[in-house]
C-alpha cells in the first residue's frame, strides 16, 4: 500500500481501493461524475490545487463562487481516492484531538469559543452543500460517545456539563440501561453521552457531490495527474510537473493531508504524521440478529479509549466498525487488523458470534503534533508566500476539512480570516521526525495499557 512516509508519489490513475463505499456508490442512481481527465499540455493558471479530496474541492468551489477565481485541481489518482473516499462518514463538530478545556487553558476563553464556532460552521457548511442536492445517504442525526469502562462515564458526564455551560450544547447523558434499551446493547459500553447534531453518510458520494458543484462553478478537475514541484524558480509563480504537461501557477494550494507524498515541498516536510485507520463492514444483519443486539440506532458511535473504536449501522443493516490499523503501508493489508476489529465487535455484541465481514480496507489520516488542524499561508515576503496548505485534521476532518477549504479560499483571495491559531500558525514540526513511527509504536502500546488499566 502507498506509504506517504516512504513513497515520493501516490501513483497515477490508480482505481479506488476495494471498499464498501467504492462498491455501493456505483449502484442504483449514482455513478462517478465525469472529470476533466489527465492534463495533457502545458497550462498557465491563477491557482493550482493539489488534491481532489474534501479540502481541495471545497477550496476550489469557494474560490469560484465567492471570489470569482477559477482554480484547477490536480489529483494523482481518482477524486477522493485518499481519506475523503475511505473514512467512516462521521459528520461531527470536532476540533481534532485537542479538548476545548485544553484550548481554554492555553489561549483563553475567547480563542476557545472562536475555534468552537469554526467547528460548528464546518457542519453548517457541509449541511448547506448537501442541501443543494447531494445524494450521500445521510442518516438520522445523533452522535453517541460511549464509556468503555465504568470510570469513564464520570469523565463523560463532566465533559457534558462543561459543554453545556460553555456553549449551551444539547448533550444527553445516558445510563448503561438507557443506552442498551433505547439505542443498542453494546456490552462494552457502560453508559454514554449523546449529541443531537452528528450524523453518518456516504463519504465518497459526498466528495463526488462537491466535485459536481465545483465543476458547475467553472472549476477544472484533472485526475490521473500527479504533480511535483519544479526545481527551477519563476518570479511570482510556481511550476508544477505532471506526466504530460507543466503547470505554471501564481498560487499553489497543498490539499493532500494524510496522503502528502514524501518530499513534496519543504513547507510541509516533517509537519505531520500519517496514521492508518482500519475499517471493516460486515455482512448484512438479519432481523433476528438486530433484535438480539437491540440494535435500534443508526447514530454514529465512538468510545472513550485512547485507541478509539467507532461504528455505525449502515442503511442496509451492515455494521461499519473501525479502529487503528498497521503502522506502515507495507503491513496495511495484513488480515490480522481486520480480524482484530471483528473480534472486538463480537465482544460488544456476543449474539453476532457467527457474523463475518464482507469488506476491509484502510486509509491514512493526518495527525498534527499539537492535535489541531492548521490552515496556513507561507510567510509574507518570503519565497513561500504563494504557497498554502490545510492539514492535520487528526481523524476528524469530514466536516471541518470543508470549512478549512473555505478559509483557504479566503487566504488565497487575499481576504482576512479569523485570528485563531488554526489560521495564523503553521503546523509545528515533529522533533526527531525520522523517529515518528517509533513514537507511534510506543503510543500504541501505552494506549493498550491505559485503556485496560488506567
Amino acid at each position: 500500500m502507498y506509504d506517504p512516509m516512504v513513497d515520493s508519489s501516490p501513483g497515477c490513475g490508480i482505481e479506488y481501493p476495494s471498499s464498501y463505499w467504492a462498491d455501493i456508490s456505483t449502484t442504483n442512481e449514482t455513478s462517478k461524475p465525469e472529470d476533466d481527465g489527465q492534463l495533457d499540455k502545458d497550462i498557465d493558471v491563477e491557482v493550482a490545487i493539489i488534491g481532489a479530496g474534501y479540502t481541495g474541492l471545497s477550496c476550489a468551489l469557494h474560490l469560484a463562487r465567492e471570489h470569482n477565481i477559477k482554480a484547477h485541481v490536480f489529483e494523482a489518482n481518482q477524486t477522493a481516492w485518499g481519506c475523503s473516499g475511505r473514512n467512516a462518514g462521521f459528520i461531527l463538530k470536532s476540533s481534532g484531538r485537542k479538548t476545548y478545556a485544553a484550548m481554554q487553558k492555553q489561549w483563553g476563553e475567547e480563542v476557545m469559543r472562536g475555534i468552537y464556532h469554526e467547528m460548528c460552521a464546518g457542519v453548517e457548511t457541509v449541511n448547506g452543500l448537501i442541501g443543494e442536492g447531494i445524494n450521500c445517504d445521510q442518516q438520522p442525526a445523533g452522535y453517541i460517545k460511549v464509556a468503555h469502562k465504568p470510570s469513564m462515564l464520570k469523565t463523560l458526564k463532566a465533559q457534558a456539563k462543561l459543554q453545556q455551560q460553555m456553549f449551551g450544547y444539547d448533550v444527553q447523558v445516558l445510563s448503561r440501561q438507557e443506552l442498551h434499551q433505547d439505542y443498542m446493547a453494546d456490552e462494552n459500553a457502560y453508559g454514554a453521552i449523546r449529541y443531537q447534531d452528528g450524523f453518518g453518510l456516504n463519504p465518497l458520494k459526498l466528495a463526488w457531490g462537491y466535485q459536481q458543484l465545483a465543476q458547475a462553478a467553472g472549476v477544472k478537475v484533472h485526475t490521473s495527474t500527479p504533480v511535483s514541484f519544479a526545481d527551477t524558480s519563476i518570479k511570482n509563480s510556481r511550476q508544477l510537473i505532471t506526466p504530460q504537461g507543466k503547470v505554471t501557477a501564481k498560487k499553489v494550494v497543498i490539499a493532500t493531508n494524510g496522503y502528502t507524498p514524501k518530499g513534496l515541498h519543504p513547507i510541509v516536510t516533517n509537519r505531520s504524521l500519517p496514521v492508518l485507520s482500519q475499517i471493516i463492514v460486515t455482512a448484512p444483519l438479519s432481523p433476528a440478529q438486530l433484535a438480539a443486539c437491540n440494535f435500534i440506532t443508526s447514530n454514529v458511535v465512538m468510545d472513550t479509549r485512547a485507541l478509539k473504536y467507532y461504528y455505525r449501522k449502515l442503511p442496509d443493516n451492515r455494521i461499519l466498525f473501525g479502529g487503528r490499523g498497521a503502522i506502515t503501508g507495507k503491513n496495511a493489508n495484513d488480515p490480522a487488523y481486520a480480524q482484530r476489529l471483528m473480534s472486538v465487535l463480537k465482544t460488544s455484541f456476543p449474539a453476532l458470534e457467527n457474523l463475518t465481514y464482507d469488506y476491509a480496507w484502510s486509509g491514512w489520516i493526518c495527525m498534527a503534533l499539537d492535535d489541531l488542524p492548521h490552515i496556513y499561508q507561507g510567510e509574507k515576503g518570503s519565497n513561500e508566500e504563494n504557497l498554502f496548505y490545510a492539514m492535520g485534521y487528526c481523524g476528524s476532518g469530514v466536516s471541518f476539512s470543508v470549512q478549512a477549504g473555505k478559509r483557504l479560499a479566503e487566504k488565497v483571495a487575499g481576504k482576512a480570516v479569523s485570528n485563531l491559531p488554526l489560521y495564523t500558525q503553521p503546523l509545528p514540526k515533529f522533533p526527531f521526525a525520522p523517529l515518528r513511527r517509533v513514537g507511534q509504536w510506543g503510543y500504541f502500546h501505552y494506549g493498550k495499557i491505559k485503556d485496560k488499566y488506567l
